[in-house]
Formats: C-alpha cells, structure tokens, sequence
C-alpha cells in the first residue's frame, strides 16, 4: 500500500501549530502568576515553576542543635529518639515484635537526619530500619532532602535510585499523577506505623513507634556484597500483609548499618479513609 506522505506532513504541521499555541499561551498566563516572557523555552525549568510544593515543606530545616545520647536514647533539641528491644533472630515468630524505635518527631531536616543515624540509629538493627519512613517523609516533603537521606542510609547508589524511582511518582501530585490519582499516596510514611491504618486515615500513635522482628530467611554472610544481611519485617498495618521486608547490611570493615533493600515499604498500601493529618 502506497503512503500518504502529505497526510503525514499536514499532521505534522498541525501539531507543530498546536505546540507553538500550547507555548505562546504559557508564555503569557502560566499558573501561579508565574510570567516566563523573559525564560528560555526548557521544559526543566517550566517544570520545576509550576510543581506545587509539599503542603508540609515548611517543616524542612537545616538548623543544627546538639545531638546527646543517654543510654538507648537520642535527643536533638526537643525531638527525642529511643530503641526499644532487640530482634531475635533465632526465633520462629515472625509477626510479633521483639524490637521497636520510638520518636517525637520525624527529622527536620539532613542535619538531624544525620546527627541521629550516626550517634544512634544507625548502629542497630532495628534503628536502621526505623529511619526509612522517616527518610521517605522527609522525601515528600523535599525531594533534595530526602535524597541525600536516602544516600546516607543505604548502602549502594542503585539502591537508592530504586527507591527514588518509585517515590517520585507516588507522593506528591505532579506530571506524573493528579492530586486526585489514587496512586499518589502522601500518607506512605506514615502507614509503616504503629496504630495508623486506612480507616484512622493513616494516623499513627504517639510517640510515632516503627516495630519489628526477624523474617524467615534470618541472618546471610554475602561474599560479593561484603558484609552480613539481616533479614527484618516492619510490622504496619497499611498493608493486607502486614510484614514489610527490610534487608539491613552491615559491611565487614562497617561501623554502621546500611539499608540493602526495602521495596515493600514503598508499593501500594491501602487507600486512605478521610482526609491524612500529616507528621509532626
């Protein structure tokens, strides 16, 4: 069959016309009042105009305050951060926790982040595991924060390019996804703890507690990674399956523990009832 190439070039016009009329229109009225007469024309850079920011961005700061551990406790400024328990790995109950991480507040920003990975958290287990919803809230609320707290707590860069993949499309409405796309889920961080479930409207007790315990596959020696896998389950009822697998790694020549991988605690969890409160 022969081709109809002038069809294809009027298609072609038209659609170059429609693009011109698209830019000329943002051009003189773009959202927000944002006038881009004086911009060059760079889809970066009208993206980055237009996208709302997080409702809870205002929370993000990087003033620093002294970090002071007592015992399994951390306090930074007013927040305060406790390990609680230890996970047993020996046992064959893998749905009730042993160990659990207890904070007043998720960290305001990188700083406190790391103040309280390196003087506590990071050096169990379990308070390890603790900080990827705090890491995830801290994503929603600032893309640039959250990534560098991502880069600190996991142990390899691929891993947290996963994991950024997935949340730049699931929790803050943007070209990706409108407010009302039931896929954005703002309310992710929150449905990994205790007390928080879709019909409360994903609000979790206070002080927000992250609880957990060993998985089956138990304690690993990996060669090739360099270092031991500690098998874990955050126990959160934002799920039917309630056990959400993370994988914690400590590097032989480590003195912290690192994330090596956690997909479950950013898929799908149920839609939400009602209208989410945010974290403090």
């Amino acid at each position: 069959m022969k081709k109809n190439y002038n069809f294809g070039k009027r298609m072609h016009s038209i659609a170059l016309a429609a693009l011109g009329f698209g830019l000329t229109l943002c051009m003189t009225s773009c959202p927000n009042g944002v006038n881009l007469n004086n911009l060059p024309i760079d889809t970066g850079s009208l993206e980055k105009l237009v996208q709302p920011k997080d409702q809870w961005h205002s929370l993000v700061s990087e003033t620093k305050a002294n970090a002071q551990v007592n015992g399994n406790t951390l306090t930074y400024g007013t927040h305060t951060y406790t390990v609680n328990g230890d996970i047993n790995f020996n046992s064959n109950e893998h749905r009730t926790p042993t160990a659990s991480v207890t904070f007043t507040n998720v960290p305001s920003g990188y700083a406190e982040f790391e103040a309280v990975y390196n003087g506590l958290l990071g050096k169990s287990i379990q308070g390890t595991a603790a900080m990827i919803p705090m890491a995830i809230e801290l994503y929603a609320r600032d893309a640039a924060t959250g990534k560098k707290c991502f880069d600190l707590l996991c142990n390899s860069s691929s891993t947290v390019d996963g994991i950024i993949r997935i949340l730049k499309t699931k929790l803050v409405p943007s070209e990706y996804g409108p407010e009302d796309d039931k896929y954005i889920q703002r309310y992710m961080a929150a449905a990994l703890l205790k007390g928080a479930d879709c019909t409360n409207a994903y609000t979790p007790q206070e002080p927000y507690t992250v609880e957990m315990c060993s998985s089956p596959n138990g304690v690993q020696e990996s060669q090739m990674s360099g270092g031991t896998v500690y098998y874990t389950y955050i126990l959160a009822k934002g799920w039917d399956s309630e056990q959400r697998a993370v994988d914690v790694f400590m590097p032989y020549d480590g003195t912290t523990y690192k994330v090596f991988n956690c997909p479950s605690t950013y898929t799908q969890c149920k839609n939400i009832r009602g209208t989410w409160g945010g974290l403090k």
